[in-house]
Order: C-alpha cells, then structure tokens, then sequence
C-alpha cells in the first residue's frame, strides 16, 4: 500500500507540473498561430479578476491603481445562452477600483453593469470619492496662453444610469442621474481668477435623458459601424443642487475596412454647458495629447481620424489626427482658435476570438504637449 502511494505520489511529482505547464499553455496561446493570446482565459474567466489600472493623463501625472472585477458569467457562458435564445446578453459585470497618480489625484468606488429581462433593460451605475489635482486656464477668458492655477476637487460622486433596450434594434433609451459633492479650492499662492459665485458650487444634481445607437461589429476594438448618442443633464436645486444648469453632449464614432488590412475610423464629439455651471464643469476638449480641461469653455467641439494598418494578423500601426475649438465666454466660434493634435502608436491583437487589441499611442499636442497613452481596446470613449 505504502509502495503503491510513493508510486502515486512520483507520477503525480513528474507529470503534474508538465501537464499543468500543458494547460497553461494551451490556456495563453493560440492554437491556430501559437501566439501569445488571452481569448481562452477571458472567456472562460468567471468570479473575480484582478484588473492592473495604468495612468498616463498628463493633466493628473503618471500613476496606477487596481480594480477588482467580478464577473457573474463567463463570456463564453454568455455567448451559448445567445446561441439558444437568439439574443447576446452581456455578463453581469461587478467592480472596486483605486488609483493614484504622482500629483496626489486619487480616487475609489465601485460600481456595476447588469441586465435584465433578457437585456431589455441595462443598468450602469458607479458610486466614489475623489480628490483630483488639476490646472484652471481660464474656461475660456481671453488670458496669456501660459497662465495656470492649481486647484483641488475633494468629494464624492454618483452616476446612475438605466437604459431600455428599443425592440430588437440597436438603439437605447436611457435615464441617468449625476451627482456630486465636491469641494474646491485654488492655489493661495497664486492670484484667485474672478469668477462668478455660482462657479464654486458644491452640490450638483443632474437628471436627464439620452439615446444611443450602437451598431459596431464589437465593442472593444471595432472594425465596422456606428456608435453615436445625444444625452441632456438638468441640475437644479428641486433635486439636490446647488445652482441651475445644463450639459449637453452629442457624438458619433465610425469605423469602416478598406480592404482586408486596413481599418478607417471618424470621430464627431461637440459639448455645450449652459447656465450658472461651476468651471470645472466646462466642457473641454478630450483628446490624445491634449491635458484634461487644458482648452475649456461654454462649448467644445472636435472631429478626429484614425487609421489602424494590420501589417501582419497580430500586429497593427495606428495614425491618428484632430482638431477642435473651444468658445462662448469672450470668443464666438469663428473667433476661436483650432486646436491640432496627432499622433501614432501600435497594437498588438491580444484576444483573437474576442477582437480585442491592446498597445501604445503617442501624441503631441497643440502647445507643445506630449503624452503616451496606454490602449486597451479602443481609444474613443
């Protein structure tokens, strides 16, 4: 008996680790290439997923966090109830997160992303604090382009969102509420920019409504069709705010193949903030290579191109240019000056069956900014 369990135990001590190594191969690499890919893992992967947080805002410093992922399904789970009912159901999505950057901004919170009724109803929602380290130009006053000041945004946030899925189309309604408790403060060591006493409100509320259309062929790195949405938020005291304003945004992100390994990408974005908003709820232009809340004012508005060349099946080169302006307070839009940036960058197609790519991007900016940006899917939000 004894002889019989070392014999055991001496299998077990040679083969176990090679079949182990086996599995965890065949679990990270592709059997079609034999290149390094997570498709298996992800699609497989149910419970709990330590996610790395990569931070390369130039607004805020470099920095990172973690967040810890729950799933309630596996993909692959998800993509088999598709099968038997027709319709592709996204897995119930659970998330804690936390990150710092190298200027002292940090956040945490948690949130989640269900479905139900057979996705005839999604909810989005993320409940956090934060305390955010960032430079006031102006939002929008006629100042010398080098002038800054430092401010502090301390406090908590909420987003609530519940969208309706409209029949079997690729379109959602949806309702949401924002809110904020933020307290700010400038840097005393530099003079206080004269703003309005509305700008320096603490509480906001925002209700609203939205639509979007989603007609891409996936939703991490697409390679066809449309996302596009219009969104309205109301804040005002009735509900919680301190003062009374509105947000508007509409977008639209386009993606078409030219041939086999090319892929074209057009991007559309315009921001407007009416009423008595705080100045750090301006709109401002968000783009690579352009700091956040860098060119800021009453109404922003940019369009982009990107071209991604697939110069072999896992690996691609990315281009990318944009401009934008940003006007309302002392400029009016043909007044405005138009802000540049570009860049380029790779990427490396890390789940084949999920046609999901990650890489690098760099780009400059309008007034001598440079950044890289880490990418993992695509790079328009």
């Amino acid at each position: 008996m004894k002889a019989r369990l070392a014999a055991v135990c001496c299998v077990f001590a040679l083969h176990g680790p090679a079949a182990l190594a086996e599995e965890k191969e065949a679990l990270f690499f592709d059997e079609e290439d034999g290149a390094l890919d997570m498709s298996k893992w992800l699609l497989k992967k149910k419970g709990f997923l330590p996610v790395p947080i990569i931070i390369t805002e130039p607004a805020v410093g470099y920095g990172g966090g973690l967040a810890a992922v729950f799933f309630g399904q596996s993909m692959e789970e998800a993509a088999t109830q598709a099968k038997a009912s027709g319709h592709r159901t996204p897995p119930d999505i659970y998330v804690l997160a936390a990150a710092r950057t190298e200027n002292g901004t940090q956040f945490a919170g948690g949130g989640a992303m269900l479905s139900f009724q057979d996705d005839r109803w999604r909810y989005r929602g993320f409940v956090g604090s934060a305390d955010l380290k960032l430079d006031f130009y102006g939002g929008g006053a006629i100042l010398d382009k080098d002038y800054k000041i430092g401010y502090a945004l301390d406090g908590w946030f909420s987003s609530q969102q519940v969208l309706y899925h409209l029949g079997q189309s690729d379109n959602f309604l949806s309702a949401r509420w924002l809110y904020m408790d933020l307290s700010s403060a400038f840097d005393s060591g530099r003079p206080q920019p004269l703003l309005p006493g509305a700008a320096f409100a603490m509480r906001n509320s925002g209700l609203g409504v939205a639509f979007e259309h989603d007609s891409r062929d996936n939703i991490f790195t697409p390679t066809r069709g449309f996302l596009a949405a219009a969104d309205t938020l109301f804040y005002a005291p009735a509900w919680g705010g301190d003062t009374r304003f509105q947000t508007y945004r509409a977008h639209a992100f386009g993606y078409t193949p030219l041939g086999d390994s090319l892929v074209f990408g057009g991007r559309l974005d315009a921001r407007a903030a009416r009423g008595d908003a705080p100045f750090y709820m301006l709109p401002f232009l968000d783009m690579r290579g352009m700091p956040a809340a860098r060119y800021q004012d009453r109404n922003a508005a940019l369009a982009e191109v990107e071209a991604r060349w697939n110069f072999t099946p896992r690996w691609e080169l990315v281009g990318f240019i944009g401009a934008g302006r940003a006007w309302g307070n002392k400029q009016d839009f043909d007044t405005a000056e138009s802000k540049v940036s570009k860049g380029a960058g790779f990427r490396y197609q890390i789940a084949r069956l999920l046609g999901l790519w990650t890489g690098m991007d760099y780009a400059w900016g309008p007034d001598g900014e440079r950044a890289f940006y880490v990418q993992v899917g695509n790079a328009w939000r």
